[in-house]
């Protein structure tokens, strides 16, 4: 039951009473990427003494001071070091305290508290909310609504065996514990003004409860081409058909089939040991990455083992599955985990689980990068134009609200944030501590990108060319900006989704891309530019003398130069095409000849010879600052496929995985001259597009 007590308190509080001093903070300048404080507030506790005695506990992430503006008519500014407070006495009233935090480089953000000081007895205005977490078991939180009477803030009395823990908290916030078992307690909440009388609101049998099982999806998985992944169980791909996912191996375990509003799942509960027979034996020697998502309620470790046909007990290999509690643990594992220790992948035909407890299991999948590189791989920003942004009422419109041209400079923090698509699948925001930060996030303006928008997610993409849709996957991924999803938009960062999938056309040879986003109320639409390196283009060797070289010293012939002849006699190699494409791609184009050497057959020109004959999937990275370009792809080269980082090739099967040069432009951009170490000289070429 619940009891309200209105208590007149005798007892004066005695409170320890903390100094501020004003603290040497250091020079600073020496810092210039950092961003300005966020989550900046304050916590106010006044003593029960019809004093009017107030400390204020600044709070802030990023900051390395405070200034406290009191808002009466002292006139003197507070200076508070990180985890301090300071004193004030205030007169009965109502306040408006100024709290401005400031970061490592001097940054500055700054927000208001309203302060009431009253002599009167506190009241309750709304009855307190004490509810259990809806995400998090055993925890529970508590707020006092911000309807009060002459009240500052509030004490929580938590019990658990014996053991009492006071939490605090402004009227109007939240306080949250964690309770280490589940059951029925009695939570007291104390209201404090300045007053010497409190007020006590008191439950004597809350229940606290604990989550046994999921209460949200796993993770949202990323597209993928069918040849890229082989699904056992997942509800994203198709699955190989006929798996039974509870064989009868003398277990223990009871099996039932989970599902969370249409999202199936598979519950192992009284774990012992389980087994799971895939519909057909599979070879995933293609593969790279075994992925599992795992829900439990508590910590707990399960031994997760991939079996093939035939294999003896004691040549088992597992993976150990360490699962914290109350989350769905992801787990994407090497399959050279498991071949590393001499496990056959060729042959795949069932998994088997050990361990205790109750697990939910989903998302049990094979898979590896892409196999074509993506027409969209590469680093992309918005196009530094007007409407690069915009938002309207119907597709592609921008009726309600587009950037000016202006904003390309005032909104530069924006407008150089790069979204970067891998060929391997994965996607980035790179926002270079600094982006345009919305007021949902905080204040309005440049500064620190804010969580989880600010580029740490671990996220990939999926383009689907044929239906026009781009998908990116990670919650606080996002394209052009971060506030619109598929269907709505954000209010606050805690709600971002896990994926949004965007309406996308490409033009300009591929390097424009524009983005239209439904949100449920009208239409976001964005255009970006791929940012284009100046390798993109198709290369030939420069018709001239000494285009290849080689010699002693870097850059140097003194060892052999082609002639000039050469370019007539040795056509077939001159009009060889190296071929750079916007997304990442590369390839070798020697339209059915080229110039064998000795080591790959008999001299002359004749018929590619694999794996230099222009079959390699390959790509290519350019680094600017080390002013290096690789090539990626067994078989894949530049000028001569002969030399190699460290070595030059006797026998075709040899050849490296990939190759880096050393790379300088002139002529405008049109010339581009490449060096290799080969590591007992200098191979030259002079390439022109």
């Amino acid at each position: 039951m619940k009891a309200l007590k209105y208590i007149l308190s005798t007892i004066l509080l005695i409170a320890a009473i903390w100094s501020c001093t004003e603290d040497e903070f250091g020079n600073i300048d020496f810092l210039s990427t950092t961003g300005a404080p966020t989550n900046v507030s304050a916590l106010f506790k006044v003593t029960q003494d019809n004093t009017g005695l107030v400390s204020i506990a600044p709070t802030g992430e990023g900051a390395v001071y405070f200034e406290v503006k009191y808002g009466d008519a002292t006139t003197s500014v507070a200076r508070v070091a990180p985890g301090k407070l300071v004193n004030h006495t205030y007169a009965e009233g109502s306040y408006t305290v100024t709290i401005a935090a400031y970061g490592i480089t001097g940054s500055k953000t700054e927000v208001t508290k309203d302060l009431v000081v009253s002599f009167k007895t506190p009241e309750f205005g709304t009855d307190p909310i004490i509810a259990n977490d809806a995400a998090k078991s055993k925890k529970v939180n508590v707020t006092v609504p911000n309807d009060t009477q002459y009240a500052v803030f509030f004490e929580v009395y938590f019990v658990e065996n014996g053991v009492e823990t006071i939490k605090s908290a402004n009227v109007g916030d939240t306080v949250s514990y964690q309770y280490t078992d589940a059951g029925s307690y009695t939570i007291k909440i104390v209201l404090k003004g300045a007053a010497i009388a409190t007020v006590e609101f008191i439950v004597t049998d809350f229940e606290v409860t604990e989550i046994l099982q999921p209460i949200s999806s796993a993770p949202t998985q990323p597209g993928r081409v069918p040849t890229d992944y082989i699904s056992i169980f997942s509800d994203s791909y198709t699955n190989v058909e006929g798996s039974d996912f509870n064989p009868y191996w003398w277990q223990n375990t009871i099996y039932t089939a989970f599902d969370l509003n249409g999202d199936a799942m598979l519950q192992y509960s009284n774990l012992n040991y389980q087994g799971i027979q895939i519909g057909t034996a599979q070879n995933v020697t293609s593969m790279e990455t075994l992925h599992i998502d795992v829900w439990s309620a508590v910590a707990n470790t399960v031994k997760f083992f991939p079996l093939p046909v035939g294999i003896a007990a004691e040549n088992e290999k597992f993976f150990t599955l360490n699962l914290l509690a109350d989350q769905w643990n992801s787990f994407d594992i090497p399959l050279s985990y498991f071949s590393d220790q001499g496990l056959a992948l060729d042959n795949i035909h069932q998994f088997k689980f050990e361990g205790t407890g109750t697990i939910f299991v989903d998302n049990i999948y094979f898979y590896k990068a892409p196999s074509v590189p993506s027409i969209l791989a590469g680093s992309w920003k918005l196009a530094p134009i007007a409407y690069a942004l915009k938002v309207g009422p119907t597709y592609g419109s921008g009726d309600w609200w587009g950037n000016s041209a202006a904003d390309v400079t005032t909104r530069a923090c924006l407008f150089d944030d790069e979204y970067v698509f891998a060929n391997d699948g994965s996607f980035k925001n790179i926002l270079g501590g600094s982006t345009w930060i919305e007021g949902w996030q905080g204040t309005e303006g440049c500064g620190t990108p804010v969580a989880p928008h600010n580029g740490t997610v671990s996220s990939s993409f999926f383009y689907d060319e044929a239906a026009g849709k781009l998908t990116i996957t990670g919650k606080g991924a996002y394209l052009g900006i971060p506030k619109p999803y598929s269907g709505g938009e954000l209010s606050t960062p805690a709600n971002a989704p896990d994926s949004i999938t965007y309406d996308v056309m490409l033009s300009n040879d591929n390097n424009t891309m524009t983005l239209v986003l439904y949100y449920g109320a009208g239409y976001w639409t964005f255009e970006l530019v791929r940012d284009v390196p100046p390798v993109v283009g198709n290369w030939k060797l420069a018709p001239e003398a000494y285009a290849v070289m080689v010699g002693d010293s870097y850059g140097a012939g003194n060892w052999w130069g082609n002639s000039e002849s050469d370019v007539t006699t040795r056509a077939c190699l001159f009009d060889d095409e190296y071929v750079f494409a916007p997304n990442g791609s590369f390839s070798n184009v020697q339209d059915g000849s080229t110039w064998i050497e000795g080591w790959q057959g008999v001299e002359g020109c004749g018929t590619p010879v694999a794996p230099h004959n222009g079959s390699a999937i390959a790509t290519y990275s350019y680094n600017e600052t080390e002013s290096t370009v690789t090539v990626t792809g067994t078989g894949a080269y530049l000028g001569l496929p002969k030399p190699y980082n460290g070595g030059e090739l006797s026998n075709p099967a040899n050849a490296p995985g990939s190759i880096t040069y050393d790379v300088a432009f002139s002529d405008g951009g049109n010339t581009m001259t490449l060096v290799l170490f080969y590591g007992s000289g200098y191979w030259t070429f002079k390439l022109v597009k």
